[in-house]
């Protein structure tokens, strides 16, 4: 992927076309569109022509009508919900889609413009009471993601899933901690701080760790549940870039 990445950066400086170009079928608006990245970034810049989407939003979106065709029917709740893509398509064809955010000085479980106010790590719903938790690019920031990853299990309704983006930055290394946070809510700083956008935020969320592909046996310990790791790479749908990959935790539905 980095030699492909390289590649089409030198093609763009040379020629000043478009990185690359596609036409297809968007996920997250539904429609028929084109693919076009000017930047050689793509996670980042393969943009959808008609509403703007990222390739992650794209694959997010795919898995979530794969594995659950009846999303539109399920309890869902979105942590730090995006502003297009996804987000928006769930928000508008969910019956109930609970968007959240985290606001350090407002009451758990209280509404705050227009967002209910939850803490991943400490949520305020009930135990079985969502059927899908989504997130993208959300667990990398948080400071105790065992704890999340139980909260997750914790609320999620037997064969409910989180389904999730996060860049797994290490790949087959070992999942590496940039920050802690220190008893007294300071933060201690492992690895250089680095921040990226928050819509809530000026300042960004701090990296708190470089997950790699061993999220899933993370997971597992914390809750004993299982995670599929999906990688797709289909151009006609938008979805090539690196980073791409797709998580989905799954509680299993057991018969009593």
């Amino acid at each position: 992927m980095i030699k492909l990445l390289r590649s089409l950066l030198r093609k763009q400086q040379l020629t000043g076309e478009n990185i690359l170009e596609s036409q297809g079928h968007c996920s997250t608006c539904n429609q028929e569109v084109s693919f076009i990245a000017k930047n050689a970034w793509l996670r980042d810049h393969f943009l959808c022509s008609k509403c703007g989407s990222i390739p992650r939003e794209r694959a997010l979106m795919q898995v979530i009508e794969q594995f659950y065709p009846n999303w539109r029917d399920l309890i869902i709740h979105e942590t730090s919900p995006g502003n297009r893509g996804a987000s928006i398509r769930l928000a508008q064809e969910c019956k109930v889609y609970r968007p959240s955010q985290f606001f350090p000085d407002q009451k758990l479980g209280t509404e705050h413009n227009g967002m209910r106010c939850e803490n991943l790590e400490s949520m305020t719903f009930g135990d079985e009471s969502i059927d899908l938790h989504i997130s993208q690019d959300v667990m990398e920031h948080i400071f105790n993601p065992a704890k999340a990853f139980q909260e997750i299990a914790r609320t999620l309704k037997p064969g409910g899933a989180h389904i999730f983006t996060v860049p797994l930055v290490n790949k087959m290394g070992a999942s590496k901690l940039r920050a802690k946070m220190r008893n007294d809510d300071s933060i201690e700083y492992v690895e250089p701080p680095i921040y990226h956008g928050n819509p809530i935020d000026s300042q960004g969320s701090l990296v708190t760790m470089d997950w790699g592909y061993d999220i899933v046996k993370c997971i597992f310990d914390a809750t004993g549940l299982f995670t599929y790791t999906l990688y797709i790479d289909d151009v006609n749908k938008g979805i090539r870039a690196e980073y791409i990959e797709v998580l989905v935790t799954v509680k299993p539905n057991v018969v009593k």
